[in-house]
């Protein structure tokens, strides 16, 4: 049927198994009718928003004898009973099934190479994330679509970072503590905490869940070397994606072991070094040579892992995808440890004190957080 003098004027068409609606001559949708029964306005808690329906009393058979607009509602009148569902149109046209919900979460990527300069890198200042919403969400946004930014003008104290990273969500937790020093000192248990170079790495790929987003305070970098370097992994990915696909599917397919172990832990995970979402676009990077178990697939297998694995470790070496810039005290580094991978160069702790003081926000909290401050 065809609704005149409606508002917004749309098309409302009841077929076998399902509801259409044309809003206009781009937009329609096709509302199965065991989702829309599913999804009834009445089957969620009035006030936490959960859903309470329960899906194993509806009938997977289910149909509608009618549909119909009523100013900007569709009502769907049931075959079994008298049950009527009553949906906001503007609702329906925002869950369009087999069309993804906005989420202002979602703000792309924005991938890089030497074409970001440390100078280009997004900047904020402390005190202004900390007492400002509007600018807290543009830092976000920011640092999501570069995976990386910079907050300036930290006090001197090991709180100011993590005071910058309460304002987004909850620190994590690791076998390190709910925040860690990056210093040199005896008896380490991480290369972190030695003077030597760093490759290029993910933090904690042997954890079940890597932390998201890590957050990094300089409180002191007076000693010679010690230059933080940066690589973006999305980057890497899509080139050798576009030069390299059986080595970009290797590296997708296969799953390696991962170990970190000291007297007190033995934290194990397989993990693949790249993971793609539905569409096929990378999301996720897991790449840590030192954290990396004995390789355990076929040996079969091995040939073709081990090339494509050597392939993308050349290329997290290679200049044309390196950052590097030098701390300052006062400065944080943010940047999402499941895309961006990390590392420092030497340096010699009898120059002078160098000192990072860390801490994790996962993804999920800080995505929350963006939608919040969206709203």
């Amino acid at each position: 049927m065809t609704i005149q003098n409606a508002s917004p004027p749309v098309r409302i068409e009841l077929a076998e198994t399902h509801v259409r609606i044309t809003w206009n001559a781009e937009t329609a949708g096709d509302f199965p009718f065991v989702w829309l029964r599913e999804n009834d306005p009445t089957g969620f808690h009035p006030q936490t928003q959960e859903r309470m329906t329960d899906l194993t009393t509806i009938s997977l058979n289910i149909t509608a004898s009618a549909a119909k607009q009523v100013e900007n509602q569709l009502e769907v009148y049931w075959d079994e009973g008298d049950d009527l569902s009553v949906f906001d149109l503007d609702w329906l046209l925002a869950h369009r099934p087999g069309h993804s919900s906005a989420d202002a979460a979602d703000t792309g990527f924005t991938t890089w190479r030497t074409d970001l300069s440390p100078a280009g890198i997004p900047r904020t200042n402390a005190d202004i994330v900390i007492n400002d919403d509007g600018a807290l969400k543009d830092w976000l946004v920011l640092t999501r679509q570069y995976g990386l930014s910079i907050v300036d003008h930290l006090a001197d104290t090991t709180y100011a970072g993590m005071d910058v990273a309460r304002r987004i969500g909850f620190l994590r937790e690791t076998n390190f503590g709910v925040t860690f020093e990056v210093v040199s000192k005896p008896n380490p248990n991480n290369l972190a905490y030695t003077p030597v170079a760093l490759p290029l790495h993910t933090d904690l790929t042997n954890q079940e869940l890597p932390p998201g987003f890590q957050f990094l305070h300089c409180l002191a970098n007076e000693a010679e070397g010690g230059a933080s370097l940066f690589c973006d992994g999305y980057a890497v990915a899509e080139d050798l994606k576009r030069n390299d696909p059986d080595a970009f599917a290797a590296l997708c397919d296969i799953s390696i072991p991962f170990r970190f172990h000291d007297k007190e832990t033995d934290i194990r995970c397989r993990k693949r070094v790249i993971t793609c979402n539905d569409n096929g676009d990378v999301i996720e990077i897991c790449f840590n040579a030192h954290l990396a178990d004995f390789l355990d697939i076929v040996p079969q297998d091995m040939p073709r892992y081990y090339r494509a694995y050597q392939t993308f470790m050349a290329m997290t070496r290679d200049p044309h995808y390196i950052l590097r810039l030098k701390l300052k005290a006062g400065e944080m580094v943010v940047f999402d440890n499941r895309r961006v991978l990390h590392g420092r160069s030497a340096f010699d702790p009898n120059t002078g004190r160098r000192h990072l003081h860390g801490c994790y926000v996962d993804r999920g909290e800080f995505e929350s957080r963006l939608r919040v401050l969206s709203r």
